[in-house]
């Protein structure tokens, strides 16, 4: 009589336990929400190659768009102006962290909020614009990959001048709205008068200045022609080298895209790579880190790109020493 009580008492508790759960009555996985903050336009194509390189950078790291993460793009179309109103609407759904591509996009960022955590993409020196007490500790709401390309400013005049060991004078083409522009002319004022070169700043705010641009470099006997990074260079590529070749100025620039497109050379940290450890960052502060907590880290990875036939059009002969140092030479 007492083992049928135990038994019954048994199965009547087997019988209310309540049933496994199932794979859909599971709880929903979380989806993080990432704001991409950018100054430029997509390409029609599709995502700009940052933003690739920024999700393959989370693919690797075991995120699915639409699975545990959803990316909020903002786009300014080479329009910085519009940057606060897109910084601003991130702020409002709101989103979990914000990737700025570019300090004027961090600016916009760091304005519109305070608590957010914002990964600064390719920023140049963070913390002479800005945007961090310091890289060890950036004590406040802002880290990520620098690209410290002010400081490769003098390394750019000195390859120019080794594959131009004759040039003088030299222009450099800006865009004084630009806030890493502007650092970068002045960090290269200083290495230019160690080499014994003479810079003249070509200021462009707009693409129907580009020509009067040209005819001052003319003006002042300029013999090669420095591009620094920006939206609005960017986008009018094809039409400064057009420029560049009518004047016969060798160009060299912190983008391949214009040694791709008839540009004499190219020195520059590694975009793609620097977007890809900015997912990292990201990783690290949606799983608790604060962007006070991790440094800025330096660029890694550095590419400097020839274009043989853009010399040989040009009359320059690429000494054996840049040869060798190329990652790429494109014939």
């Amino acid at each position: 009589m007492w083992l049928k009580t135990v038994e019954l008492v048994i199965t009547l508790a087997l019988v209310i336990l309540p049933a496994p759960l199932t794979a859909d009555a599971r709880a929903p996985t979380k989806v993080h929400r990432i704001g991409f903050l950018s100054a430029i336009s997509p390409p029609p194509s599709g995502l700009a190659p940052s933003a690739e390189a920024f999700q393959q950078g989370l693919s690797d790291l075991g995120y699915v768009e639409g699975q545990n993460v959803a990316i909020e793009y903002r786009y300014a179309d080479s329009k910085p102006d519009r940057l606060p109103d897109l910084a601003a609407d991130l702020v409002r759904l709101p989103v979990d962290v914000i990737v700025a591509g570019g300090s004027n996009a961090a600016r916009a960022a760091q304005q519109a909020t305070r608590t957010i955590p914002i990964v600064l993409a390719a920023g140049v020196d963070p913390v002479g614009l800005g945007h961090v007490a310091n890289l060890a500790r950036p004590e406040g709401n802002i880290t990520g990959p620098s690209a410290m390309s002010a400081e490769l400013g003098g390394k750019r005049l000195e390859l120019l001048k080794e594959a131009v060991p004759t040039v003088s004078r030299v222009a450099v083409l800006f865009n004084p709205a630009s806030l890493g522009s502007v650092h970068q002319w002045r960090e290269m004022e200083g290495a230019a008068r160690s080499l014994g070169v003479q810079l003249y700043a070509l200021e462009v705010r707009h693409a129907d200045e580009l020509e009067r641009a040209f005819a001052t470099a003319t003006r002042e006997g300029a013999g090669a022609l420095i591009v620094l990074r920006n939206f609005l260079m960017t986008t009018h590529r094809t039409r400064i080298l057009h420029l560049a070749a009518k004047s016969r100025l060798p160009v060299m620039s912190e983008q391949r895209e214009f040694v791709d497109a008839g540009g004499l050379m190219s020195y520059a940290p590694s975009l793609a790579d620097l977007y890809r450890r900015a997912a990292g960052y990201v990783h690290k502060l949606l799983t608790g880190a604060k962007p006070a907590d991790l440094p800025i880290e330096q660029p890694m990875k550095f590419a400097l790109v020839l274009n043989l036939k853009t010399a040989q059009g040009l009359g320059i002969t690429f000494p054996q020493t840049l040869l060798v140092l190329a990652d790429e030479v494109i014939q």
